[in-house]
């Protein structure tokens, strides 16, 4: 089963019907945003900083929705409920989960890029 849903993905390409260019556009702007979220989940949760905690996962949550990412923006809403109750404990061992989701949407998306490959996964911590 595919991490992003082919019907937010023909929404998106609707936007702006017969260029493919545009949905190339919005899915690399995601890519490279993308990882910085990760990386700003990672370190809030490890510095116990529930604002920015809960302010990366909103965003990487609504950004992720964009593109049908169901199960990416169920994780980050869960991340974004525990930094809005600065209820941080136990977030740690949940980080691989949210960025192993992450690699499944990103693989499917560079799938939509024919001209580019795929670019380096993201480890777990």
């Amino acid at each position: 089963m595919s991490p992003i849903e082919s019907t937010a993905i023909e929404a998106l390409r609707a936007l702006n019907p017969g260029d493919d260019s545009f949905l190339r556009d919005l899915i690399q702007i995601y890519l490279d945003d993308a990882p910085k979220r990760l990386d700003e989940i990672e370190q809030s949760v490890k510095l116990g900083d529930a604002q920015l905690l809960a302010l990366a996962a909103h965003s990487l949550k609504g950004s992720s929705a964009n593109f049908g990412a169901r199960q990416l923006r169920a994780l980050c809403e869960q991340f974004e409920a525990a930094g809005r109750a600065a209820a941080l404990d136990g977030l740690w061992p949940r980080i691989p989960a949210l960025r192993d989701e992450f690699n499944r949407v990103k693989a499917a998306l560079e799938a939509l890029l024919p001209d580019k490959g795929p670019g380096p996964v993201l480890p777990s911590p």
